[in-house]
């Protein structure tokens, strides 16, 4: 969305970072909570300061006890050979391999994540877990817990930031987006038992003992096609669910732990 149409979209006076800290805090968001936010700059309609300002809103409402967190993937960082948006030359895949850069935490730039996830990457005190295609940054509290540890095989299991949220009993904020921009929803994937479930490998470039490797990624072969259907059958079956609008975007605010477990029983009643 081009920055006239944010404009033409927004009715009354541009979003401030006071007018969403009211609006965040109207929905739900509290003090001390540890959440996870999946957003869209562009629903949010023209916002002063930009992702900026979405970012120091949250920070504020959440306060020096609360605890930030963004995916911050970078699935540019893989194997050559997947690629379908747009592929590349077969003939391409091998110099790829050999000489793709190393994931950097600190350097590494997002993709397909939004303006708001990429900003806040690089803020000052936000810590990145590193993990080189699915990584998620956190600032505040509980920062270190959520990102210190990543496993490089199955990066959205229980050995990643989502599972830490979990065991947090953080909160998910859907903030201009719908389910199908769930990470939580891996996480119960990967929980679940279904027919069907596989594994696939990939790759990735990554630093270790100062140099730099090509190493190979197993993950659960992800399904995103039914996550909407997922989400609206947790709305209606678990009242959990707060709605409101964060400037002009349409949002939902949810606990995780819930969310996850309804999802796991779902997929393993429905996959398959």
């Amino acid at each position: 969305m081009s920055e006239a149409e944010s404009i033409a979209r927004t009715p009354d006076a541009p979003a401030t970072v006071d007018s969403i800290c009211e609006d965040l805090s109207a929905l739900g968001v509290e003090p001390g909570m540890v959440l996870l936010v999946h957003a869209s700059l562009s629903q949010l309609g023209w916002v002063c300061g930009g992702p900026v300002a979405v970012i120091l809103a949250l920070e504020e409402v959440l306060g020096s006890k609360g605890t930030l967190v963004f995916p911050t993937h970078s699935g540019d960082l893989s194997d050559p050979a997947q690629w379908q948006n747009p592929p590349v030359p077969r003939d391409w895949w091998e110099i790829i391999r050999e000489t793709m850069p190393a994931y950097d935490p600190g350097l590494a730039p997002t993709r397909m994540i939004g303006r708001i996830g990429e900003t806040f990457r690089k803020q000052r005190g936000v810590m990145r877990s590193n993990h080189p295609q699915v990584s998620f940054a956190a600032w505040g509290a509980e920062a270190k817990q959520v990102t210190e540890v990543h496993a490089l095989d199955y990066g959205l299991g229980d050995g990643s930031p989502l599972a830490r949220i979990y065991d947090l009993e953080g909160w998910v904020l859907l903030l201009g987006v719908g389910y199908d921009n769930n990470t939580s929803f891996h996480l119960a994937e990967a929980r679940a038992s279904y027919p069907g479930k596989s594994v696939i490998t990939s790759g990735a470039p990554i630093q270790k003992d100062g140099k730099r490797i090509w190493v190979e990624i197993k993950d659960w072969d992800a399904d995103v096609s039914d996550f909407s259907d997922l989400g609206e059958s947790f709305e209606r079956d678990m009242d959990c669910v707060k709605y409101g609008k964060v400037a002009q975007a349409q949002c939902r605010l949810m606990p995780q732990r819930p969310m996850v477990d309804y999802a796991l029983q779902w997929m393993e009643k429905h996959r398959g």
